[in-house]
């Protein structure tokens, strides 16, 4: 919403095939890009109280409405949580 507030005056046009939202999700989804050996992961996943870098994009996008439409996801796809979590 943030985003969306910053940028309603300008002229955003699509860029490599990708439209504004789309980008948007891609630039999203690769800040939490990361590689993890899997004995690193089973530590985390006893030490660290944050979900792994997945769960922290494709969990919060799949709750999203704005992400289906920019992406044109079906009802029933796996980026599309039908039991959506909404928290604002």
């Amino acid at each position: 919403m943030a985003w969306k507030d910053e940028t309603k005056n300008q002229k955003l046009e699509p860029l490599d095939d990708l439209t504004p939202d789309q980008r948007f999700f891609v630039g999203y989804g690769q800040s939490w890009c990361g590689q993890s050996r899997d004995e690193t992961k089973r530590l985390r996943a006893n030490v660290d109280p944050h979900s792994p870098e997945k769960y922290r994009t494709n969990g919060v996008v799949s709750n999203m409405p704005q992400f289906q439409e920019a992406f044109h996801c079906k009802a029933g796809s796996p980026m599309v949580n039908q039991n959506r979590c909404r928290v604002w």
